[in-house]
């Protein structure tokens, strides 16, 4: 249970209904992470503006792939489960737990495996960076453009993933996801 006390569904209005009614209808629940960010309601929809407009240049497979890598980098179990089941949408199940346990033996391009790298390091310690990260990138094929969906795609994933933590967020594992995935998105990270 968070450190935040949310309404529950019945007792909401306005946008904050209709924030939980997209939960209520890809779920079956309201995950307690949207409860609790969207005790904010006007900061919630303004990041899935920032989200829409960040896939929509970067594609939705290399923004899950981003996102995974980076919520491996804060160590949120919350989004990799989340986004595991979002990205079910785009791989198999097998697939997506070889990712999950390490991206780096599980078939992807050299051109993911290395943006991947990217937002895991930015959600690590983007303090230490330099022109150096982003030149293998580049090397890839990879424009100033797409580097910058990318960079955006993992700190934004940052902010939501730190966001939940630090208000104490339970994990919470969403409906799809077999055992075997689950555990490799649960693994130590």
């Amino acid at each position: 249970m968070s450190i935040i006390h949310t309404p529950e569904p019945g007792e909401v209005t306005g946008d904050v209904a209709e924030i939980y009614a997209a939960d209520e209808r890809d779920l079956g629940y309201v995950a307690e992470y949207t409860r609790v960010m969207s005790v904010n309601p006007e900061a919630y929809r303004a990041w899935e503006q920032l989200v829409r407009a960040i896939v929509a240049q970067l594609g939705l497979r290399r923004y899950e792939l981003v996102t995974l890598a980076a919520a491996q980098g804060t160590r949120s179990q919350h989004c990799r489960l989340a986004h595991g089941r979002k990205t079910l949408k785009l791989m198999d199940e097998p697939e997506l737990e070889r990712i999950a346990r390490d991206y780096h033996d599980a078939g992807l391009t050299e051109a993911e495996v290395a943006m991947m790298e990217y937002a895991e390091r930015i959600s690590e310690d983007s303090a230490s960076m330099t022109e150096d990260d982003a030149s293998r990138l580049h090397e890839l094929g990879f424009t100033d453009r797409e580097i910058v969906d990318i960079t955006l795609a993992a700190a934004a994933r940052n902010y939501f993933s730190r966001a939940i933590q630090a208000l104490g967020v339970a994990v919470e594992v969403p409906p799809g996801i077999g055992d075997d995935l689950r555990g490799a998105l649960l693994a130590p990270l």
